[in-house]
């Protein structure tokens, strides 16, 4: 017995020394791929306002609220679309486009996302939101959960409370669920492929959470993880880590069809007013 306790201790203190090794490991691979990645005084354009179906925008809202569309993003940095080159190829642009295009009336874009953001800041977007509740929505998030650790359950549950205050107001809601941060090669591995199975699992909770709460889940991971491994130089941006132009016209050929089919699924079951003002 005294032998087996020794081998227990042994064992034991082996394990976790392991333990400790391989997490200072990971926190210094941490640190160096977030100074590889930041570019310091980096911001995202500004470019919300009425877009026209044929095409142009931003316009200031001077149409009637009741032709206006309106289309909220929410999250964090990509929903900003950080990494684009000019205001015309932000995430929230494109679609706002597309959704007027689609439509035939003019979609108003309120870009509410915040770099940086994770899930734990989500209901003050929320807030801002329900001012003046949109007929769709669209929420970006998940990244940043990963990287800074937050429980996924956590993650998935605050995520899901946002997309049902959004449902309780009346707002169609479509969620692009975390991607694939296996994608990121300045990531070092190991710690990317931590990074892939941590932002995978995440996903995974989102997606449920979501469909729970009434919105509808675009699988990020799933539908664009391949491209963006095979093309990093065409769809990653200068810092290697948001999506370039190109990365961010991807997720959007996903997207949009997922809000356009929402939006199409809203007016078939309203006879009345397809954009009603309110909840």
């Amino acid at each position: 017995m005294q032998r087996l306790l020794r081998t227990t201790a042994v064992l034991a203190g082996a394990t976790g020394a392991t333990v400790g090794a391989a997490y200072g490991m990971l926190s210094h691979q941490g640190r160096r791929a977030r100074r590889e990645i930041m570019i310091p005084g980096w911001i995202p354009f500004q470019a919300d306002g009425v877009y026209l179906p044929d095409r142009t925008g931003p316009h200031p809202p001077s149409t009637p609220s009741g032709d206006l569309l309106r289309f909220a993003v929410l999250g964090d940095s990509t929903a900003a679309g950080l990494g684009v080159d000019r205001a015309e190829q932000l995430p929230g642009v494109v679609l706002a486009r597309g959704l007027a295009e689609e439509n035939g009336r003019a979609v108003q874009l309120d870009t509410l996302a915040i770099c940086g953001c994770t899930s734990r800041r989500l209901g003050g977007q929320v807030d801002a939101a329900l001012i003046g509740p949109p007929h769709a929505a669209l929420i970006m998030i998940g990244a940043n959960d990963v990287t800074r650790l937050v429980p996924h359950w956590e993650s998935a549950t605050l995520l899901g409370k946002a997309v049902s205050r959004l449902r309780t107001a009346g707002t169609t809601v479509v969620v692009g669920t975390c991607p694939d941060l296996g994608t990121v090669r300045p990531i070092p591995q190991p710690l990317r492929t931590v990074a892939r199975t941590s932002s995978l699992t995440l996903a995974r909770l989102q997606r449920d959470a979501v469909r729970r709460a009434g919105g509808l889940p675009v699988s990020l991971a799933a539908l664009l993880a391949q491209e963006f491994l095979t093309q990093p130089d065409v769809l990653f941006s200068r810092d290697h880590f948001h999506p370039s132009a190109a990365g961010y016209a991807a997720a959007c050929s996903v997207l949009l069809p997922a809000l356009s089919s929402s939006l199409t699924n809203r007016c078939s079951s309203s006879t009345t007013n397809p954009y009603p003002t309110g909840p």
